[in-house]
């Protein structure tokens, strides 16, 4: 049984939330608004902290999911009026980024890759391999568009501007959300949304983020020595299941990989 004594003065609690992972891929564990509420509602309402540290180590995914994460921190924050504090680990780039971006202010390791403000949408074209094998692909659509981008038929023109309109829409909401974060902050002499990465210390300098440290250190010197940590995160099953599901989430790791390896790493 716990006593609690009014008399006693409790140590400040940070609450430190991790978010590890591409961003709205399929499979267990992934980032999505979804699975994060939770755990975010908890970390801003449990134990009256006072500052949530976000561990960020994306490289990004799901525009949506990312604006619906971000939008998330940033309600609470406000609701519950709680600084938030991002520390990066290897990467928080795109989405990864747009994460880091809803914090208050944004640390990170001196080898830590941040940026990539920028949207990207890659596929394959298939229609050769299938042509070669003598493979014929019919397609019946209602609507001159609905079959848009479709991988097994020859590219068309007019479907990639099409692409390219939205691609650039949802990097305009990316640049809407990063400036309105950062504001002053950053290096108006520079071009920061060309999706270009760069380390810590060339980030700080273009204003993507606050300054070189670690979570620990960093919150002790906000908060003294004495300064308790509450940790929560997503929790993974200890046992997969079987069948289609497992395979599934063994594609999606290859897919998260891929992400990384983008920044090498």
């Amino acid at each position: 049984m716990r006593f609690h004594l009014p008399f006693l003065k409790r140590q400040p609690l940070v609450a430190v939330v991790r978010l590890n992972g591409a961003i709205g891929m399929p499979g267990r564990g992934a980032l999505s608004d979804a699975a994060l509420a939770p755990v975010l509602e908890r970390a801003f309402r449990k134990g009256k902290p006072a500052a949530v540290a976000l561990e960020i180590n994306s490289p990004g995914g799901s525009p949506v999911q990312s604006s619906l994460i971000g939008a998330r921190i940033r309600s609470l924050a406000e609701e519950r009026n709680i600084p938030v504090y991002a520390f990066v680990e290897d990467v928080a780039a795109s989405g990864g980024y747009w994460l880091a971006a809803a914090a208050d202010e944004i640390w990170a390791d001196a080898s830590s890759v941040l940026g990539s403000v920028g949207v990207i949408s890659a596929g394959f074209g298939a229609h050769v391999l299938l042509a070669r094998q003598g493979v014929e692909r019919r397609v019946y659509t209602a609507g001159e568009s609905k079959s848009m981008l479709d991988p097994f038929r020859p590219e068309n023109p007019e479907d990639v501007q099409r692409l390219k309109v939205i691609l650039n829409d949802i990097h305009a909401n990316f640049i809407d959300h990063v400036t309105d974060r950062r504001g002053a902050k950053l290096d108006s002499e520079e071009n920061l949304v060309t999706g270009e990465i760069w380390l810590a210390r060339r980030a700080l300098d273009l204003g993507l983020i606050d300054g070189i440290g670690h979570l620990k250190p960093k919150m002790q010197e906000r908060f003294g020595d004495k300064v308790r940590f509450r940790r929560y995160g997503l929790r993974k099953p200890l046992l997969s299941r079987i069948g289609m599901q497992a395979a599934q989430d063994a594609l999606a790791g290859i897919e998260e990989r891929a992400e990384f390896a983008r920044f090498g790493l």
